[in-house]
């Protein structure tokens, strides 16, 4: 979950990852289970795809998928999705499609695919066709779109403060603000609103499936993509062939473990103010470990540049450097941490711009040009997903003492995470089909859970809890940095996807894997699979 404004997901970032050959692993086994009672969507026939050539990249293949707005009534409503994909580069040795979703929620994925292709492990992009898709409610989708037209949607984004409210008179106006988008949300699609969770686009997921004619799905989810597959896996169990989770939510602390009574925010839940300030710290350690030349922001020591970065946050209270408050400061830290490579040195030029009192530039978009008009993404459509599946508090003149608890264990990304959900308090739908459970049903095939230590977003534990609760699932730990391996480089990591993915050989138990380059460090050589199991070393 990478948070622009309030609760607005974005992923960005490649990285190419060799194929080294796995010893001491496990083949998938598991025979078919009878379809869920009451749990899958009633069925109708698949939706037709009308591949085209994508109009910004011809590399791509673009389609619209026709879906039920409700899968529970297939004669009532239909809704668009837009689907892209990226087609094999090894025809003759194609294994079948694999479906992406990039998390956020909010991530469209004919955007942010097409962006991160080059992250893929260079196996799996041979092997298999690339399908992602905006799921409903977003981009080039039928989408949650609460303003009639673009300026009116840049005249609300003034109404509240960047990053987070500080003090009473912006924390009224940040809930304000937020009713107000809520309710103007409600006058447009009310309908569409109470359709667009997490189980919905489960259901969306396996249509498509069907469509691009695959018996069982092979799916890659990141972060809140994480949520979604496991959920897939508990309404479809018979049908995963592999389903790898990479940055995890863990699931009962997204559904508040079922219950409609929600005592804290759903980030605070799972963690993410928590794991957000380890990173931090850990960043500024590592700065503060290395020269001003590698790491700009470095005060000569850890200890040093971790009470410049408190310095500087509370002069920034103060004394902001022109639209650069304390508060926009640290929602920018906050998102620049989940790309390592060249995020952490970036930041750290911002920050010592800031030191200097001087105005940054701002953090560059993604390089790579998508194949489709950029879509709008504004705060609705995250909002419509978070708000409709995940409980939250309702009360948002409680925010500001749970801001204070998660500030006194989190400290600065406490505040940011808190807010990232009021949102939710004055939202005015919730899904009717949520799903909350159960998470252990047996599937065809045990999923591959993947998790990073220090990630600034969704904690290891999570990673942990999700690799307890879905059945037979397997755990690779990271030791990196980060929001997510896929985006942040480890040979070692890609090695264990691709023989998983390609041939179904799960990593062995208890296996870990090292990024290819620490932060703010000299390049080192590449190594393969840290499992001390016999792995090959990739290409240098």
């Amino acid at each position: 979950m990478r948070l622009t404004g309030p609760i607005a997901g974005r992923l960005r970032r490649c990285a190419a990852v060799a194929v080294a050959a796995l010893t001491c692993s496990t083949v998938l086994t598991g025979a078919p289970f009878a379809a869920v009672a009451g749990g899958p969507a009633p069925a109708v026939p698949a939706p037709e795809l009308d591949w085209r050539p994508c109009p910004e990249d011809g590399r791509y293949d673009c389609a619209t998928a026709k879906m039920p707005l409700d899968h529970a009534n297939p004669g009532g409503r239909t809704i668009d999705l837009a689907v892209v994909r990226r087609k094999a580069t090894d025809a003759a040795r194609r294994v079948g499609t694999l479906l992406f979703n990039p998390g956020g929620p909010g991530g469209p994925g004919t955007v942010q695919m097409p962006q991160n292709y080059e992250s893929f492990p260079a196996e799996v992009r041979e092997r298999f066709d690339i399908v992602s898709w905006d799921p409903r409610g977003i981009g080039n989708s039928t989408a949650v779109n609460c303003f009639a037209d673009p300026a009116d949607a840049e005249t609300w984004t003034a109404t509240h403060p960047a990053g987070f409210p500080v003090g009473a008179e912006e924390r009224d106006a940040w809930i304000d603000a937020f009713r107000e988008l809520g309710r103007a949300c409600e006058a447009r699609d009310a309908e569409l609103l109470r359709h667009v969770s997490t189980a919905d686009t489960a259901h969306d997921l396996d249509r498509l499936r069907e469509a691009l004619g695959e018996e069982l799905l092979t799916y890659l989810g990141i972060s809140y993509g994480t949520i979604l597959g496991a959920t897939y896996a508990n309404l479809y169990p018979d049908k995963i062939r592999a389903l790898v989770l990479d940055s995890n939510i863990a699931p009962e602390a997204w559904t508040n473990d079922g219950s409609e009574q929600a005592l804290l925010p759903t980030f605070l839940r799972t963690g993410s103010d928590r794991t957000a300030a380890a990173t931090l710290e850990r960043f500024l350690s590592l700065c503060g470990s290395a020269t001003a030349g590698t790491c700009p922001f470095s005060a000569g020591t850890a200890q040093a540049t971790r009470d410049k970065f408190e310095d500087l946050t509370e002069r920034l209270r103060d004394e902001p450097v022109e639209s650069w408050t304390y508060a926009r400061t640290i929602g920018d830290v906050v998102n620049s941490l989940y790309v390592v490579d060249p995020g952490w040195a970036e930041l750290a030029a911002r920050l010592q711009a800031l030191w200097q009192g001087q105005a940054p530039e701002a953090a560059a978009a993604p390089a790579v040009a998508p194949p489709v008009p950029t879509p709008y993404q504004g705060d609705e459509q995250a909002a419509a997903v978070i708000c409709g599946d995940s409980p939250n508090p309702r009360d948002p003149a409680g925010m500001h003492a749970l801001e204070e608890e998660a500030a006194a264990r989190s400290g600065d990304a406490g505040r940011f995470w808190t807010w990232a959900a009021e949102p939710c308090a004055t939202w005015p739908a919730t899904s009717p089909d949520r799903y909350t459970g159960p998470w252990d049903r047996p599937t065809a095939h045990p999923a591959l859970v993947v998790g990073t230590t220090y990630d600034p977003s969704t904690p290891f534990t999570n990673a942990e809890t999700m690799a307890e609760e879905l059945a037979g699932a397997r755990l690779l730990t990271h030791h990196g940095y980060g929001h997510t391996a896929l985006l942040n480089p480890s040979d070692c990591v890609g090695d264990h996807v691709s023989r998983y993915l390609v041939d179904g050989v799960l990593p062995p138990a208890g296996a870990t894997c090292e990024p290819d380059k620490q932060p703010f460090a000299a390049p080192e050589p590449r190594g393969g699979v840290a499992t001390g199991g016999g792995g090959t070393a990739g290409p240098s």
